[in-house]
């Protein structure tokens, strides 16, 4: 068959489909070889099947419990049944891609053991971790929320690896919020009680001064100078001294009860914004939201996903067909040469 090729000057598609008629026995032979070979290599034997589980889910728009619902200051921004935008699918990406949500599922499943890595490994933790981020992977859909997807020879594992992460994504997130959170209010509540103090230590001042005998600063000085005046009018000397003696208590205590008063006023208006604050600090610090919303929960699959023999085989089976043609031309074009040669030195 040397010469079969030679024999076509013009390598159209005719003439390449009566090449393949010419060579059909290997090219047949050949890629029967590489059919039933991947067919062989592909089985669960050589190839260990993987099945998916997925979850789909959206991350809330809001984290904080006060301002999602007692907080007026946010208006209408900050709604609880509202879904997340970018920024929040990108912190959750963030989060679910982290070591924390990491090391709790190689802890609680094993995967030393499961993915086969031995304890003794020299990089056991590079394998560890190269393999999860190949059978582990998340991902932003093309609607906005963020898909987990998790491949495992056990469809079961599978499952339950998406579902966990799932969970862990509320507890990894919250326990981060918590802890910042806890420190606010500890803060808020230190200033809370500081300045209740303060106030009480206000009213007790006041109330000595009241004993004293000054209840209301202005009123007093008015009625007493009018009163002043009736008995000086009348010349009641009794009366005048009686009235000297209170204008003195009242000139003596009058300004730092005026000065408590007023302070004590401005306080209270401070005690109730901070009464607020404190109130939210403290349900942020004791109360925790879903921070999600699960749209598909995984399942156990009951179908393989991996690999996918028809592929292989037909990847595998025209390969080996192209491969055999492309190795026939370049012969049959070294050997056509070589005869062009042979017949110019005849």
């Amino acid at each position: 068959m040397s010469d079969k090729f030679s024999e076509y000057k013009d390598f159209d598609s005719t003439n390449f489909f009566l090449f393949l008629i010419a060579w059909r026995k290997p090219l047949v032979i050949i890629s029967a070889i590489a059919l039933l070979a991947s067919v062989i290599f592909s089985a669960p034997f050589f190839i260990t099947p993987k099945y998916k589980s997925t979850v789909i889910m959206y991350p809330t728009s809001t984290s904080s419990v006060s301002k999602a619902l007692l907080s007026d200051t946010y208006g209408g921004k900050e709604d609880i049944l509202e879904f997340g935008e970018d920024k929040q699918t990108e912190q959750m990406l963030q989060i679910l891609n982290s070591n924390k949500i990491r090391d709790r599922i190689v802890s609680k499943y094993d995967l030393f053991a499961h993915y086969n890595i031995g304890a003794e490994s020299k990089y056991k933790y590079t394998r560890l971790f190269k393999e999860y981020e190949s059978n582990i992977k998340f991902r932003r859909t093309e609607y906005n929320a963020v898909k987990i997807a998790v491949n495992d020879k056990d469809p079961q594992v599978a499952a339950d690896i998406a579902n966990d992460i799932a969970d862990l994504l509320d507890s990894i997130k919250i326990g981060m919020q918590r802890e910042r959170a806890i420190k606010g209010f500890l803060i808020v509540e230190t200033e809370y009680l500081q300045l209740k103090q303060e106030i009480q230590m206000m009213e007790d001042s006041l109330t000595v001064l009241r004993g004293l005998g000054v209840h209301d600063y202005e009123s007093q000085a008015e009625m007493i100078n009018q009163q002043l005046a009736i008995e000086v009018a009348k010349n009641n000397q009794s009366g005048i001294k009686a009235l000297g003696k209170k204008l003195d208590v009242l000139a003596k205590y009058g300004g730092p009860y005026v000065s408590l008063r007023d302070a004590l006023e401005h306080e209270k208006k401070q005690l109730s914004l901070l009464k607020t604050k404190y109130e939210e600090a403290k349900v942020d610090a004791e109360e925790e939201l879903p921070q999600k919303f699960v749209v598909s929960s995984a399942y156990k699959a009951e179908k393989k996903s991996y690999p996918i023999r028809w592929l292989i085989v037909l990847v595998s089976t025209l390969a080996a067909f192209m491969f055999t043609v492309l190795v026939i031309i370049i012969i049959e074009n070294i050997n056509k040469s070589q005869l062009v040669s042979i017949k110019k030195k005849s």
